[in-house]
């Protein structure tokens, strides 16, 4: 596929998780919540997880954003469900390094789609907007740890 298809389908893929987002609303029965911002573009987002023996049983956002930050917000609830809390802090860390441009070993298994937003590291003014709900799970992953 030349790569000027490729890019259009990433865009496509982060349009429609923009505009049609995955667990996007309130988590009434979630364990552990987070609120992060983003003071650059303006993102909010509260990401809210229900944690049962050490696994991500149901996960939810709310909040507003760019494009890229609720793409990024839809796409991650999709990846950490049903997940354990060690498999999401390593995905988190994955993702992280990804959108600097770093290498990921083996990273579309561990990210799933998430990781088309690869390209993010071209820009870094959206790094922020990508890792926010990212960063929001793993604080409540670390919250979860230390109630323990």
């Amino acid at each position: 596929m030349a790569l000027s298809k490729l890019s259009n389908l990433y865009r496509q893929v982060i349009m429609d998780h923009a505009k049609h987002p995955h667990n996007n609303q309130p988590l009434p029965q979630a364990d552990h919540e987070i609120e992060l911002r983003n003071p650059t573009c303006g993102d909010v987002l509260t990401v809210q997880l229900k944690i049962q023996d050490d696994k991500i049983i149901d996960v939810a956002y709310t909040g507003t954003g760019c494009t890229i930050s609720q793409a990024s917000a839809s796409m991650m609830t999709d990846q950490i469900k049903g997940k354990t809390t060690a498999e999401v802090e390593k995905m988190v860390l994955g993702f992280s390094d990804m959108v600097l441009g770093k290498e990921v070993p083996d990273m579309e298994r561990l990210l799933g789609e998430a990781a088309i937003l690869q390209s993010v590291a071209q820009f870094p003014a959206r790094i922020k907007c990508a890792t926010l709900a990212w960063k929001a799970a793993y604080q409540a992953i670390e919250e979860s740890e230390n109630d323990d």
